[in-house]
């Protein structure tokens, strides 16, 4: 079919179609053959996040390249059919349904943020398919049901990792202002851990400011905070508002350094916002510069592939993957309830974003790292292991 057709199909097939649809093999919707085995994933594809479901996407795809080329599942090939949400809830709905009804996909993969994955994460439960979100952070999540899990760290961790990290530094920082995403559930949940995690280890908040989602004017909130006269600011909010609130508040004469959570994660962040978050930081999952062979293999065939580097979400999409592919060859079948007794069971994983076990709560047990911004680049600063039970 020719470039042009091809596009056309596309229009014709409406909003939900991505990957399927842009001569990439194996993405095509429809229920499986005998040969294979379909999982789906539902990401942010378009829209103000795409680099999150771009990158989660291209990880996901690594990994089942590396599996099947290696014989697959119990030889049996993986397909992924991936649709577009456009960080919609109700597209993040349609589309895991979709899949569940219409592909006859075994599992889902997704999504990167946890709005998104609340309003996925039922239809999964409802339909006893087993769901992995790589990303999605808010504790909620997995507390939809026994068929829900994630291979990230939770908010309550992320929490505590910064204010943690802000403590132990040569001059510790005391006196922190918010400023966080009143309608979004991770940037809502890291906020209040954060604040009850920095209070338990000694640290004052300023003041809170709330924003929503695409605005442009952050003025008010940050006079505010200058008010306030914190010695650093903290906004557990996505990349695509922190850049634009970052080149604001150096132009309001806020010169403290900003700090924020994975949402941070993607390379549009410095493009967006310059040298404005020069010095800054945010906590992540892995760091590209960790020496571990296993990390710098994943590094490499990434980039040999998309021509950059990986960054947190595609390196969870990676493990999200493996880890779901290793749960099929331990399970008794791939029905719902035996894939989720087995993805359950999963301990010591060895993963490029940590060793962890999957715990009670269908949670991973991991440690976090804190990145720095230097020069325009992404550097590794520190990591921070769970506290002890």
């Amino acid at each position: 079919m020719s470039v042009r057709l091809l596009s056309v199909w596309c229009l014709l097939l409406g909003p939900l179609v991505w990957l399927g649809c842009n001569g990439s093999g194996g993405t095509s919707g429809g229920a499986p053959s005998a040969d294979e085995i379909v999982i789906g994933h539902y990401a942010a594809m378009s829209g103000a996040q795409a680099t999150f479901g771009q990158s989660t996407d291209n990880g996901i795809r690594l990994a089942l390249e590396e599996i099947n080329a290696a014989g697959g599942v119990n030889g049996k090939k993986l397909r992924l059919i991936t649709y577009d949400d456009k960080g919609d809830t109700k597209e993040a709905g349609a589309a895991v349904t979709r899949l569940i009804t219409r592909d006859k996909v075994v599992a889902v993969l997704g999504e990167v943020a946890s709005s998104l994955s609340l309003a996925g994460a039922p239809v999964c439960q409802e339909h006893g398919v087993p769901m992995i979100t790589p990303s999605s952070t808010n504790p909620q999540v997995t507390q939809v049901g026994d068929k829900i899990f994630r291979v990230c760290f939770i908010d309550p961790f992320q929490g505590y990792v910064t204010a943690k990290y802000i403590r132990e530094l040569p001059t510790p920082v005391s006196r922190v202002a918010i400023l966080y995403d009143q309608a979004n559930a991770y940037s809502v949940g890291l906020a209040q851990e954060f604040e009850k995690a920095l209070t338990r280890l000694g640290g004052t908040i300023t003041t809170r400011q709330t924003y929503s989602e695409g605005d442009q004017d952050f003025s008010a909130q940050l006079t505010a905070i200058r008010g306030s006269n914190p010695e650093m600011v903290f906004i557990p909010g996505y990349y695509s508002d922190v850049g634009n609130i970052a080149l604001q508040a150096r132009k309001l004469g806020i010169t403290v350094p900003l700090f924020g959570g994975d949402g941070w994660t993607s390379p549009r962040l410095t493009e967006i916002a310059g040298s404005a978050l020069e010095g800054c930081f945010f906590s992540e999952h892995y760091s590209q510069e960790d020496p571990n062979p296993k990390i710098q293999n994943f590094v490499r065939k990434y980039a040999e592939k998309y021509g950059s580097k990986p960054d947190g979400l595609a390196a969870l999409g990676y493990d999200a993957a493996r880890l779901l592919a290793d749960a099929m060859t331990r399970a008794r079948s791939l029905s719902g309830d035996d894939l989720a007794a087995a993805i359950a069971a999963t301990r010591d994983f060895d993963g490029v974003t940590g060793t962890f076990s999957i715990d009670a709560d269908r949670n991973a047990v991991k440690p976090a790292v804190i990145l720095k911004i230097v020069n325009g680049q992404v550097r590794y600063e520190a990591t921070v292991t769970p506290e002890s039970p």
